[in-house]
């Protein structure tokens, strides 16, 4: 009986000794990275970190994806998928597939690091030579506007260069002064802008909302995020776009004005939100 009750005891030790070393090795297979996000197609992020220029990072329904908060950066505030943009450096925890791919089970940034990415984003399709543009140059712009609105609406995509961006496709919706609520006629342009998207390899959708000069700034920024917002929930419920595949929405204001002209026709102009359809050129294989 001695006999018996010590080689159960071996036993448990050994088995107790199993467990512990498969956990050790489940937990050192957790890998950590810090880097800068260099591009987005829709689950997929392209990540550079100091030892490589890109690691393929691959966001799941289960990532937990949270900004850094307080003086000690020891408290977090849930966030969106949508925050994850491009320049934003973050650092990631998870798993290597057999693709040698990070699957994230988590992802945190700093929130003055996430500002600073958004107004990058912000800035995309500005450039330092555009903003020192004259009329001449305005009305050109203008003129290329048309045209390609007109191309939009005879069902023919364009693809043209936005940094390191292509345009796909794009839809431009106007709101009445004051107002934030999408008018229904646009609820079909913006679902078969959805529809063109998921066509478009590694697409990303990109809404930034503006607002006329007319009244306060303060005001006419709100009026944008409002209005930008309500875009992307058009883009959402009936889209059915994932959030995984969306921008965060861009609120610009007064900003990038139409025209300087102050009359009806260029208020109404400036009272809009226009939505990308992006490809982005590292996904692309583009260098």
């Amino acid at each position: 009986m001695a006999h018996g009750k010590s080689l159960r005891i071996v036993s448990i030790t050994f088995l107790a000794l199993l467990f512990v070393t498969l956990s050790n090795t489940m937990v050192s297979a957790q890998t950590k990275l810090e880097g800068i996000i260099k591009g987005r197609s829709g689950s997929e992020i392209i990540l550079q970190t100091a030892d490589s220029p890109k690691v393929i990072v691959l966001l799941t329904n289960d990532t937990d994806v949270a900004q850094v908060v307080g003086a000690l950066k020891a408290r977090k505030k849930e966030m969106s998928m949508a925050a994850l943009v491009p320049g934003l450096p973050i650092q990631v925890e998870g798993n290597m597939n057999a693709q040698n791919q990070l699957v994230a089970t988590k992802i945190r940034f700093k929130g003055d690091d996430l500002e600073q990415a958004q107004a990058i984003q912000a800035g995309l399709a500005e450039t330092s030579q555009q903003a020192q543009q004259n009329k001449e140059e305005i009305e050109r712009q203008n003129a290329m506007l048309k045209e390609q609105r007109e191309l939009i609406a005879a069902n023919t995509a364009r693809f043209g260069q936005l940094n390191d961006y292509y345009i796909y496709d794009e839809v431009t919706v106007y709101f009445a002064n004051g107002k934030t609520k999408v008018d229904s006629k646009y609820n079909p342009q913006l679902v078969a802008l959805a529809e063109k998207a998921k066509n478009v390899k590694g697409y990303m959708i990109q809404v930034k909302g503006y607002a006329s000069a007319s009244g306060s700034a303060s005001l006419n920024q709100k009026l944008s995020e409002d209005r930008a917002n309500n875009v992307t929930n058009v883009l959402l419920q009936d889209g059915h776009i994932p959030l995984t595949n969306m921008l965060a929405p861009g609120a610009m204001g007064e900003s990038r004005q139409v025209t300087k002209d102050k009359t009806a026709d260029s208020d109404a102009q400036n009272r809009r939100v226009v939505v990308r359809v992006l490809q982005n050129k590292a996904i692309a294989g583009i260098q």
